[in-house]
Formats: structure tokens, C-alpha cells, sequence
């Protein structure tokens, strides 16, 4: 059975919306190969629209030499939506309706990883329903300055408490925090 990855940057001011204005200084070699193992583990990506969309107009256009970006076009990818009519990025489904149950499904299909990047709307949902697995935090040394809603990682009435399983240090700073639901605690 496959494990459910939330991955996301963050700011110390718990900033995660936008960071392509506000990580890339912080993205140095290490980063990259810790992004490329997490990527490499999984079987599936699963995606909110909203981030689907930005990744969908991006990644088919680009190419690379070590395989990060076949992988990511090739890999099966499940986008949660109301709104979409069709998918059309490369090997992408539509996900509808019951999600919690459809993503459950998911996981009995996948040996390795299910990755979600992103903690928006669909990871708290996933949380809520406790299908989360894993929830990296990718902390970078920079305070953003925004705040309020969905720019930051917590969303109002979702709280969840978690245990942390390891950390990484890249050379730029960026703390990367692995942690899994604590049992019984929410």
C-alpha cells in the first residue's frame, strides 16, 4: 500500500502561497537532489486544481538531464476537481465526488508514495480524513510578510498534531521536517 506525502515550502512566518517569488535563492544542489529522491520514491502525484494548472502550462514544456522532468510528465497524476472538463497533461485523471474515498482507493493501488505537493484545500482534507501519511515542511530562512487565509499553511478549524520522524539542513538554510500524524491525538 502506497504512503500519502504532503510536501510543501514555507516561510518562518508560515508563508506557503507563491513560493516561486521567494525560494529560489534558497535552492541550492542539495535541494534538488533531496527533491529529486522524494519524487523518485512516489508512484503518483495527486494535485489540488489550482496547482495542477500552474504545473500543467509549466513541466510538459521542460527538459532536463537526469530524468527529474520525464518522470514527473510520465508518472500517473490524479487532479481533485469540480471545475475541469479534461485533463491534459499526460496521464492525468480527474478526480470527482467523494475524494476522501477515491484517494483511499488510490493508496491500496501504489506500492511507493502518493505525492501531494502543496498543503492547500485538498491536503487539509486529506488530513481531516487521515489520509495523510507523512506531511514534509520544507522551512526556508526568509519572513514573507504576508498573512491571513490561505497564504499560510494553517487553515482555521483544521488543527491536527503530528510527530516528527527527521530533518535535513540544506547548505542555503532550508530546514526540511519530516513529520506523521500522532495517533490519537486529534
Amino acid at each position: 500500500m502506497g504512503r500519502l506525502v504532503a510536501t510543501t515550502f514555507m516561510s518562518l512566518d508560515g508563508v506557503i502561497k507563491n513560493p516561486e517569488e521567494w525560494q529560489g535563492p534558497f535552492f541550492g544542489e542539495d535541494a534538488g537532489r533531496f527533491a529529486e529522491e522524494r519524487l523518485f520514491a512516489s508512484d503518483a502525484l495527486l494535485l489540488g486544481r489550482g496547482i495542477y494548472e500552474v504545473y500543467a502550462a509549466t513541466w510538459p514544456t521542460m527538459d532536463d538531464d537526469g530524468g527529474f522532468v520525464e518522470k514527473i510528465n510520465k508518472m500517473p497524476k490524479y487532479v481533485v476537481s469540480t471545475t475541469l472538463d479534461k485533463a491534459e497533461w499526460e496521464n492525468t485523471t480527474i478526480i470527482r465526488g467523494d475524494v476522501a474515498d477515491q484517494v483511499a482507493k488510490l493508496k491500496q493501488e501504489f506500492e511507493q508514495d502518493i505525492l501531494v505537493y502543496g498543503v492547500g484545500q485538498l491536503a487539509h482534507e486529506l488530513l481531516a480524513h487521515g489520509l495523510v501519511d507523512e506531511l514534509e515542511v520544507w522551512v526556508h530562512p526568509i519572513l514573507v510578510g504576508r498573512t491571513g487565509g490561505e497564504a499560510l499553511i494553517g487553515r482555521e478549524g483544521s488543527r491536527h498534531e503530528f510527530e516528527l520522524v527527521g530533518t535535513e539542513t540544506t547548505e542555503l538554510g532550508v530546514i526540511i521536517c519530516r513529520y506523521r500524524p500522532a495517533v490519537g491525538k486529534d
